[in-house]
């Protein structure tokens, strides 16, 4: 017959074990195993949590002889039995997956008590309070747990209690009142189910199995799972344990305890206790816990025990252990331990401490934090206990980690002039969704938020290469651009009023938060040392601006995977002649306006080159529509229409005839190149040039001149010849040479595809994964916020793709095209640059598929640096 029980001394701690046992049944296995005072009992399986669901909620043929035969065990172990009046033994009943998932699932404390064995088990530990002081709990818990009886209920019964008998705390209620409330606690669950407390222990012990097994799908575990991207397959252990009693006077006690601080990692006791009380009142937080070393003062010989514990723990597991003990009567036992939750802080000072203890290695050390972790310790982040206190006033996508305050501002224009006026404003940018020509108005401001967008939205992109906080797609929010108001749960906001945004959970507070300064520590340094030495990818960045090149380049950039050119022309300097040049109706008007626009081009790109000097540089040709940067409001038009000497109708209908229906497949990358040559020419002129202005001050400019939207390799014919002839006329004219790079941003399906016949006249891909995402889906990047969340809800989507890589399809597309482009060029440079490069899994299928390099937003290039030496640690460990 198939084993669904084990007793805690039957298995040691494996990964198979994990997912068999749950984490809190293999590591009670665990420390029975290495002598740590563990109250006995027993396992049942995950694999029957899942029977369980798959067999109607009917427990799998075998289960219930198994967890009786166990139980007997357990009996003789402890010489009491389970039902027996006169010397009863109680049990707890608690979850455990493989992962630790603290407080979403069910427990039930003080099993198999009840109007007969009550009497017994006050008299066997010699406490007639503190028996009736459990049988209150056990029918509280059970009532809430099991029979779904509120648990606000039996509040008010107690409250009522105390109130009545004029005292504070539970504690202060004597025997009787103790007992007059189990009476009330038993007619409150006669009302509320139509029937009696079931008094019989084994039916207690069967239901309240089946109550965790239940809770595995609880809202709220359900909700854990998805946030944490934990697996719903896996199923619940159910741990079945002797109770102890921490509730038998000023003798015993409870407590939780951390073996290091959680919070900044520093090696030092971390823990609270109570004394007469039970574990649930440490985490309710109804009585004020007292801090774990004050437990010297009151019971000395048990706290010398519990430091012996904290060496012991960590010794054993090589990691910081948060765990749960009682006192009962003087005597120290430990309930459960698990790895301890810490701030991103702490866990990277904790990795870095524990390899210079040599109690593990750096390999270890960097599979210890997470890449996110970084990610959080870059950027300002609001008081954590401050944040628990305020309500939450609306939630969207966090689409930008960090934490911003400011006082509302609804146009970019208006930003940019209040910012002018008083630079140290700080403002947060609220608009319906963001455009490129809000890059001013979001440059100004602290932080951002849309009504509408995904996690690859303009505004999302945007902010996370500025390393603005950013929350997108906020759909309870209503944006009146026009009266600049914006409407949250019926509560009007203007511009004088201030809110707060938490990027990293994509949260909206009412008011001022206070900030706290983050800090790239001495540790965090050290552990991206050992990342460097390990990773075998290459790590650039997203950047267009000289200040972005040299803040990535300090987080350990090494060269620039995308520079977009577009995002220069929005300058107020420059984005005059811009317009000119597009309205231009011939040529020769054209390349006047382009002429104007060269020492700019020239000029960014020697400020982007001089901070990259010896570093490689991808410079993507023009990519968004023209229409892009035409005016909107008629006052600018009318603006144009006078720099131009044009009527304004003309430049109204020449505005109209750009407008596309479907600008993202529409006239935009190396289609501009095709029809407007000169563009292009203007743009790789003015990168050669730049070089060639830097080699004369002994700077090294690396240029990768990169062709967009591409998906036919005549195209490429066309662009390559473009490009070459363009960069050989400019070195010649100067007399001198520079070394550059021509390729393809990888981003269609056909491209992929017929990757090998583009290789021929590419020296490098590069995947431009945003848009293969959407090419390949059919889905706008845009637009998709509004079902995506539903799509991930139904499991249609694991993930939203525009955040992390789809692999199956996607995916595929790239492995195609480096198969291909590899079979014609065997070292044929390969990278990505799309927004998935800062992602750790995508970074990891990056390392698998054999990239040479991933390119993120300066703000994540910590996060790609641990990433990417991860994926290196996981495929040696496969």
């Amino acid at each position: 017959m198939k084993k669904y029980v084990y007793l805690f001394e039957e298995n040691r701690y494996s990964e198979k074990n994990l997912f068999l046992l749950g984490n809190k049944g293999v590591q009670l296995a665990e420390m029975s195993s290495i002598g740590l005072p563990v109250p006995p009992g027993f396992t049942i399986t995950t694999e029957a949590c899942n029977l369980f669901y798959t067999n109607n909620k009917k427990w799998p043929a075998g289960l219930e002889s198994q967890v009786f035969e166990k139980l007997k065990k357990v009996e003789m172990k402890m010489k009491r039995k389970f039902g027996d009046k006169k010397n009863p033994l109680l049990f707890s009943v608690r979850s455990g997956s493989y992962v630790s998932m603290p407080g979403m699932m069910d427990t039930v404390l003080n099993l198999g008590l009840n109007d007969e064995t009550i009497e017994g088990f006050a008299k066997s530990i010699n406490s007639e309070r503190g028996a009736w002081d459990s049988y209150r709990r056990f029918l509280n818990m059970f009532g809430d747990v099991v029979l779904k009886v509120p648990h606000e209920e039996f509040e008010k019964i107690l409250s009522a209690k105390k109130k009545s008998k004029a005292v504070k705390n539970d504690t202060d209620l004597n025997v009787n009142d103790l007992k007059e409330l189990v009476e009330e606690y038993k007619e409150l669950i006669k009302k509320k189910t139509g029937k009696p407390f079931p008094q019989n222990p084994k039916e207690q012990l069967i239901k309240s199995i089946n109550a965790v097994f239940n809770s595995w799908n609880i809202p709220r575990a359900v909700s854990y799972r998805r946030i944490n991207k934990l697996r719903e397959d896996a199923g619940t252990g159910v741990n079945v344990q002797t109770m102890v009693f921490g509730n038998l006077g000023n003798d015993s006690g409870t407590g939780v305890s951390f073996t290091r601080n959680p919070s900044n990692g520093k090696k030092e006791h971390y823990g609270e206790f109570l004394l007469n009380a039970q574990g649930e009142d440490v985490v309710a937080g109804i009585r004020t816990p007292k801090p774990v070393d004050e437990l010297k003062k009151v019971m000395p010989k048990v706290y010398a025990e519990l430091l012996k514990v904290y060496d012991k723990l960590e010794k054993h597991y090589k990691d910081v252990q948060d765990f749960e003990f009682t006192i009962e009567r003087g005597k120290l036992f430990i309930l459960q331990t698990r790895a301890g939750k810490r701030t991103p802080a702490a866990a990277v000072k904790i990795a870095v401490d524990l390899v210079k203890e040599k109690m593990i290695s750096k390999e270890t050390a960097l599979m210890r934090v997470k890449p996110e972790q970084i990610s959080a310790i870059l950027h300002k982040q609001f008081d954590a206990e401050e944040k628990k206190k305020k309500e939450i006033l609306a939630k969207g996508l966090n689409a930008s980690p960090g934490a911003a305050v400011g006082k509302l501002v609804f146009t970019a224009e208006k930003a940019k002039e209040l910012h002018d006026e008083n630079p140290s404003l700080e403002l947060i940018l609220v608009r319906t969704e963001t455009s490129p020509e809000d890059i001013e108005g979001m440059h100004v401001a602290k932080g951002i938020l849309t009504a509408r967008g995904g996690m690859t939205s303009h505004a999302a992109v945007v902010a996370r290469g500025m390393g603005k906080p950013c929350v997108a797609g906020c759909s309870a929010i209503e944006i009146d651009e026009e009266k600049r108001i914006m409407e949250v749960k019926g509560k009007k906001f203007s511009e004088n009023d201030f809110i707060s945004l938490d990027g990293a959970t994509g949260e909206v507070f009412e008011g001022k938060l206070s900030l706290v300064e983050p800090k790239f520590s001495a540790d965090v340094k050290t552990l991206l040392s050992w990342a460097d030495k390990i990773r075998t990818l290459g790590i650039r960045t997203n950047a267009d601006t000289p200040h972005d090149s040299i803040v990535a380049r300090e987080f350990g950039a090494e060269g620039i995977g995308l520079c977009r050119t577009e995002h220069m022309f929005f300058e107020k300097d420059r984005i005059k002649a811009v317009r000119e040049m597009i309205l231009s109706d011939s040529k020769e008007a054209r390349e006047k306006a382009l002429t104007k626009l060269l020492p700019f081009q020239r000029s960014d790109f020697e400020g982007i080159f001089k901070a990259m000097h010896n570093l490689p540089v991808t410079v993507r040709l023009l990519d968004p529509p023209l229409h892009e940067f035409l005016p909107k409001e008629e006052k600018e038009q009318e603006e144009l229409a006078k720099d131009m000497n044009w009527t304004l109708d003309k430049v109204k209908a020449r505005v109209n005839s750009l407008h596309e229906l479907n600008p993202m497949l529409g006239f935009r990358g190396c289609r501009l190149g095709v029809v407007y040559p000169e563009i292009n020419e203007m743009q790789v002129k003015a990168i050669i040039e730049a070089a060639i202005n830097l080699k004369k001050k002994k700077i090294n400019a690396m240029p990768e001149i990169m062709i967009p939207v591409l998906g036919h390799v005549n195209e490429m014919k066309l662009m390559r010849e473009l490009v070459k002839n363009t960069a050989e006329k400019t070195m010649k004219e100067h007399k001198t040479k520079i070394n550059y790079l021509i390729g393809v941003m990888m981003e269609l399906p056909r491209a992929c595809l017929t990757a090998d016949e583009i290789a021929e006249y590419s020296d490098f891909f590069s995947f431009g994964t945003n848009d293969l995402t959407q090419t390949c889906f059919g889905f706008s990047r845009d637009d998709a916020g509004t079902f995506i969340p539903a799509y991930i809800e139904k499991k249609i989507l694991l993930d939203d793709p525009f955040a992390s890589l789809d692999q199956t399809g996607t995916g595929q597309l790239i492995e195609i095209s480096v198969k291909k482009g590899r079979k014609i060029k065997p070292k044929l440079k390969l990278g990505i640059c799309g927004e998935h490069g800062g992602d750790p899994s995508s970074i990891e299928f990056c390392h698998k598929t054999g990239l040479n390099y991933v390119s993120c937003s300066p703000f994540r290039v910590p996060v790609a640096r641990l990433a990417a030496a991860q994926a290196v640690l996981k495929q040696k460990k496969k």
